[in-house]
């Protein structure tokens, strides 16, 4: 035998690497998702987190398409959990004979299991695989369900995708429905756990849009002033593409809407395919076309993306031809051109569609490129025929585009050629030594002076430096070929080497030509710095999109702040990191002693003991949103446990109100059996005791009230309900007697309130009592032993993180940081250009359509639509640089 090591190993079967069926391993149950999420919800980070928002919430809009579900509420919690509640059927809650398992435990922890194979729940959905929701729970630190069937409500939990308790009956329930919340796990989602409530409305405002007569209400409740948002569209996808195109001024004023329903077998199968596809034409110069399948996004287009342009470019040059609207002398008219200033949205609805992933990112469907260019075709050239007018318009825009096209071809040759001769690279370029492009960094600065920094400040071996003068040309408002005359554009477009364009001609951006992986734009803190900034993005969006898809652009994020006490000087980064370092100043050379024992607290404990009661404050505004008192619920807590209410009542007579905790959903179960409320669905349900004559006034009063009682519930989370009068009552109540409205709140952040109450105890801080007592239970000594030493009687224990914060302040300076020339090299090399402190801000294309409407908004030939923005954020601006 071969003295090589495989002898050894085929030798020797006790060898450690040996390969048998012992070496062969199974995953079990939802295992296999939290071992390798990326293949069941396409990686770990932001864009993956939200993904798990659409996979519960497609479900919802399935129960819409199925014909079932009017009405979805989405709530982000103070705790980073989110709800979805909606009022379709509820998920089935009876046992299913094959696994012996109730209906919602099955789809919820069983891969590749629903009602989504054919059975006939579903004509069509956005779920094929059966996978969503089951990664969504095997992914969450928590999930929880409650079902609404058959006049019973059914609660059931899960901790990391397993079951931690049972379904159960924990109330009445007089509609149906479900409403599961999640928190996402840490452990998975190591980048960010963060919902950006800005994604998510966009995402509900497109499926409000796709889906005519679907109510969905949004509220982020963690802002203090949150305000629930409402999206509701009768018009549909007709309204999607008048929103694509504000801010634009459109061709035609109705956009043309096409639609046909296609019932031929696939593979001889039966199956249906409905396609919708609205299409208006603007003045602007680029094109958004936006794809959906059974009302997800795929943006990756695929085979109905296909089918549409195809035609688009075919019906036009026919009908061009055949009315001779072309001249001999013409360009011919492309795909690149037809699609110049259009705005379209496709949609098709398929009873069995294929898609690339499981993020269906792409559809694949071979079918659907046929049937979706036929309509299209026949669609186009019905509405030219009707109207020439129209056709005549459309395709004058296109010769325009192609006469520009060819002029843009011509300035690009330019740039080239002078790219590959008289030096190439610009001389403004301070290029690095390094020539591996995944190792350097191009910093695009605003102005000489801060670029003559950046210069001095740099590493040279891998980071280039490109000062640009003054404000660069409105690559929105003006033509291709007039932009690439800007010398400033000339010059970033060859120091970045890729190219131009986002078409199919040959000389479109190619990403594997780029010089530097890192774009990074380094612009000051003030306005000037941000319209330059802007300015460069929507260059940079509109002509070298790539970047942005290749993950290349960056914005570097200089301090915010300069804050000095003393001989400390520190810059800061963010409010954020501001309110720590007042508490950690704050906690600086002071003594907080425990009153009833005279026991001190080492220094360590102090800042453990501020940094919880600040987490808890910020936690506790999901209840003070209600109206109660923190304190009073903190000092509900169990003193064994540390466990916190799960629910609060808000009892409102007339202008008194009352609250009460409920521990757990048995006290909830108790409370609604008490007061006859509806436990799922939100709307009266009054005492059983009063007469038919007084139902009928409750009704009507219900009816006059209904619009601001259903604002007062949407801006609440979790199962209001209201009645007239409290439960001892049984006699009617007086005609004059104040009405009494009771609502209930499910506090979801309880949870994490006890696990930091806990924390607190586990330190010694006394927390039997929350609200203030009459004598002081703490002292916080300042400067101990010196001659400026103070102290002060402190009542409450949230009242300790509360004077932190002030002490925290004495004698410390707070610099508004905004101009990069106010930092000398090293300076700005430290604070900024570190790759090992810096922060820079990553730039995304996650939702094309918004980020393109707001390029179109700030940067448009459309005033009133950008005063109207500037006045509806206005308030929301934290520092103003006038």
């Amino acid at each position: 035998m071969s003295d090589s090591p495989d002898s050894d190993i085929l030798e020797n079967p006790t060898n450690d690497h040996v390969y048998n069926a012992d070496q062969l391993g199974q995953l079990k149950g939802l295992e296999a998702v939290r071992k390798k999420p990326g293949m069941y919800i396409g990686g770990t980070d932001e864009r993956a987190l939200h993904h798990c928002v659409s996979e519960v919430l497609d479900n919802s809009v399935d129960e819409h398409l199925a014909g079932h579900c009017s009405r979805i509420e989405v709530n982000i919690h103070v705790d980073g959990s989110i709800s979805i509640r909606d009022n379709g059927r509820g998920i089935p809650v009876d046992i299913n004979k094959e696994s012996g398992l109730p209906g919602v435990e099955l789809v919820l922890t069983t891969l590749h299991s629903g009602g989504k194979y054919g059975q006939g729940g579903y004509k069509f959905s956005g779920g094929t695989h059966g996978v969503g929701a089951k990664c969504v729970n095997a992914v969450s630190e928590w999930f929880e369900v409650e079902i609404s069937r058959e006049g019973q409500l059914h609660h059931m939990r899960f901790e990391r995708g397993k079951t931690v308790k049972k379904l159960d009956v924990i109330g009445k329930a007089r509609g149906t429905g479900t409403y599961i919340t999640f928190k996402p796990d840490p452990e998975i989602f190591r980048e960010t756990t963060v919902f950006v409530a800005e994604r998510i409305a966009q995402r509900l405002r497109e499926l409000a849009f796709l889906n005519s007569g679907l109510e969905i209400v949004f509220l982020d409740e963690r802002p203090a002033n949150a305000k629930p948002e409402t999206f509701f569209y009768r018009n549909g996808v007709e309204e999607f593409v008048r929103q694509l195109n504000q801010g634009k001024t459109a061709l035609h004023p109705e956009p043309i809407r096409i639609t046909k329903i296609n019932t031929e077998p696939i593979d001889d199968k039966p199956a249906e395919i409905h396609v919708e596809v609205v299409l208006q034409y603007n003045d602007s110069y680029n094109d958004q076309v936006l794809c959906y399948t059974n009302t997800i996004h795929n943006p990756d287009g695929g085979t109905h993306l296909s089918g549409f342009r195809s035609a688009l470019t075919r019906a036009i040059n026919q009908f061009a031809k055949s009315n001779n609207l072309l001249k001999d002398k013409d360009p011919q008219i492309t795909g690149d051109d037809v699609r110049e200033g259009l705005a379209a949205v496709i949609s098709i609805k398929h009873s069995d569609p294929k898609f690339e992933s499981q993020t269906k990112v792409k559809l694949l469907s071979p079918e659907v490129e046929r049937i979706v260019g036929s309509a299209s075709y026949e669609g186009l050239m019905k509405h030219f025929e009707i109207s020439p007018q129209l056709a005549k318009r459309i395709i004058d825009k296109c010769l325009n585009a192609a006469r520009a096209r060819e002029a843009a071809r011509k300035a690009r040759e330019t740039i080239r050629k002078g790219a590959l001769s008289g030096g190439g690279l610009p001389g403004k370029l301070a290029d690095c030594s390094e020539r591996d492009p995944a190792l350097t960094e191009l910093y695009i600065v605003e102005g000489d002076s801060a670029g003559g920094s950046a210069k001095q400040g740099r590493d040279r071996r891998y980071q280039a430096i490109l000062p640009l003068r003054g404000k660069l040309i409105n690559s929105e408002k003006a033509q291709l070929a007039k932009v690439l005359d800007n010398q400033e554009i000339r010059t970033l477009i060859t120091a970045i080497g890729t190219g131009i364009g986002n078409g199919e001609d040959d000389s479109a951006f190619k990403g594997e030509r780029a010089r530097y992986h890192k774009v990074i734009l380094m612009t000051d803190a003030d306005v000037d710095g941000s319209h330059i900034r802007t300015l460069l993005l929507t260059f940079l969006y509109r002509q070298m999109r790539g970047l942005f898809d290749l993950g290349y652009v960056y914005i570097a994020q200089p301090p915010l702040y300069k804050i000095k006490r003393k001989k400390r000087e520190q810059y800061v980064d963010n409010d954020e990191q501001l309110n720590r370092i007042l508490r950690e100043l704050g906690s600086e050379d002071v003594v907080l002693t425990r009153l009833k024992d005279g026991h001190v607290f080492a220094p360590a404990q102090i800042d453990q003991i501020v940094e919880h009661l600040a987490s808890l404050e910020k936690l506790g505004t999901s209840v003070t949103r209600h109206g109660a008192s923190l304190p009073d619920y903190l000092e509900a807590h169990d003193r064994e446990t540390h466990a916190l209410p799960r629910y609060l009542a808000r009892i409102r007579t007339g202008n008194d109100e009352r609250h009460e905790f409920l521990r757990d959903e048995a006290a909830r179960a108790d409370f609604v059996a008490a007061y006859d409320l509806d436990a799922d669905a939100g709307e009266p349900l009054l005492p059983s005791s009063e007469n038919a004559e007084q139902n009928a006034a409750q009704s009507a009063d219900a009816a006059l009230n209904a619009a601001p009682d259903a604002l007062a519930q949407a801006e609440t989370q979790a199962v209001p309900a209201a009645v007239d009068a409290p439960p001892s009552s049984s006699a009617a109540p007086a005609v004059n007697a104040p009405r009494t409205r009771v609502t209930l709140h499910e506090i979801f952040e309880s949870a994490e309130m006890a696990k930091l109450l806990k924390a607190i105890a586990d330190i010694g801080l006394d927390i039997r009592r929350f609200t203030a007592t009459p004598e002081a239970r703490f002292v916080i000594t300042e400067n101990p032993g010196q001659k400026s030493e103070s102290k002060t009687e402190l009542f409450a224990p949230l009242d300790i993180v509360a004077h932190i914060r002030t002490l925290g302040r004495k004698g410390l300076t707070i610099q508004r940081y905004k101009g990069l020339g106010e930092m000398n090299p090293k300076q700005l090399f430290e604070t900024t250009m570190d790759p090992e402190k810096r922060r820079l801000l990553k730039v995304s294309i996650n939702d094309a359509a918004k980020a393109d409407a707001l390029f179109t908004l700030l940067m448009g030939d459309e005033v009133p639509p950008r005063r109207q923005f500037i006045e509806d954020n206005a308030l929301n601006v934290q520092y103003l640089d006038v």
